[in-house]
């Protein structure tokens, strides 16, 4: 046990050390790294090539071939991109991180916890442009507001290790999925208004999936806890949307989504979530994370588990 121990340290201190080395080169550099990486990644390595033509393909059926394969390697520029630039977070002053990643509405936001009294702020996101500069919130919002976002810790602990080392650079607080609603019930006995950030476009576990929504021509499993936490604990619930203005460039608008006291659909936030988002994606396709597998769930094969589980 000791020597696995000791073997981690050095695995992550050799993958900190490198990054970090990286993380100091600039930015007109780094997207030149990143300009050879596409080559290597798409057409070498060809890094999940069939799971990104077959989304695409599934969410844009109207488009013929070459536009798909337009969409699709534009998303691996992209998705080169979105490496050096999260390496980056590793050094980057606070200035120019301020400067690369704006927030809009960030005075409706507080002015919405301040007024209607409200102890949480919920804000939907999405595997969306570069979503690890989210993290960056705290630096835009009033020291008396706590930020958080919620994870899922990844596999390799070392790597898990690293990019929380990154996303809690900016002074936020990263809550891992599980710990969800115990995190959020301390931070409401001690009165900590509180902005949370939920990527919530994943595909979840069997034993997760409770609700299908309409997403990119599909019925799509999505997860419902924000939705269902949320209104628990009475919070206001707002949209992150993302524009990428430029390369190394992010703006962030919070817009907010009304909550009905009586919902005319069952999660009716978390429908509105995927539509918003599935709006964002259709203006700007190459922005999302197409190599999720993200349909791997039907809703046949739901069915046919809920049937067998009551059989």
């Amino acid at each position: 046990m000791e020597k696995q121990t000791i073997l981690a340290k050095i695995k992550y201190n050799v993958i900190y050390g490198s990054w970090y080395t990286l993380s100091l080169l600039p930015f007109c550099v780094l997207y030149l790294i990143s300009d050879g990486l596409y080559y290597v990644i798409y057409y070498l390595v060809r890094y999940r090539r069939t799971v990104v033509a077959a989304n695409l393909s599934g969410s844009f059926p109207d488009k013929n071939a070459q536009e798909l394969k337009k969409i699709e390697k534009r998303f691996y520029r992209f998705f080169c991109d979105y490496f050096v630039e999260t390496v980056k977070l590793l050094s980057i002053s606070r200035s120019q991180m301020k400067k690369r990643m704006v927030f809009h509405g960030v005075q409706e936001v507080e002015k919405a916890l301040n007024e209607e009294q409200k102890d949480f702020g919920f804000i939907y996101l999405g595997h969306y442009g570069n979503w690890e500069w989210i993290a960056s919130l705290p630096y835009h919002v009033s020291s008396s507001i706590h930020c958080a976002q919620i994870y899922h810790p990844l596999y390799d602990k070392e790597f898990d290790s690293l990019f929380l080392n990154m996303r809690n650079h900016f002074g936020g607080e990263s809550i891992p999925m599980k710990q969800t609603l115990r995190r959020i019930i301390e931070l409401k006995r001690q009165g900590r208004k509180t902005l949370v950030g939920f990527i919530s476009d994943q595909l979840p576990k069997w034993n997760s999936i409770h609700f299908f929504v309409s997403f990119l021509h599909r019925e799509t499993a999505v997860f419902t806890g924000a939705e269902q936490i949320g209104r628990q604990v009475n919070a206001a619930f707002f949209f992150g949307e993302i524009t990428r203005p430029k390369r190394g460039y992010y703006e962030c608008t919070f817009k907010r989504m009304p909550v009905s006291q009586a919902p005319s659909t069952d999660y009716e936030l978390t429908t509105m979530f995927m539509n918003m988002l599935e709006q964002m994606i259709c203006r700007t396709p190459e922005l999302w994370l197409w190599t999720h597998k993200r349909w791997k769930r039907t809703k046949e094969e739901w069915l046919e588990r809920q049937q067998a589980q009551k059989g």
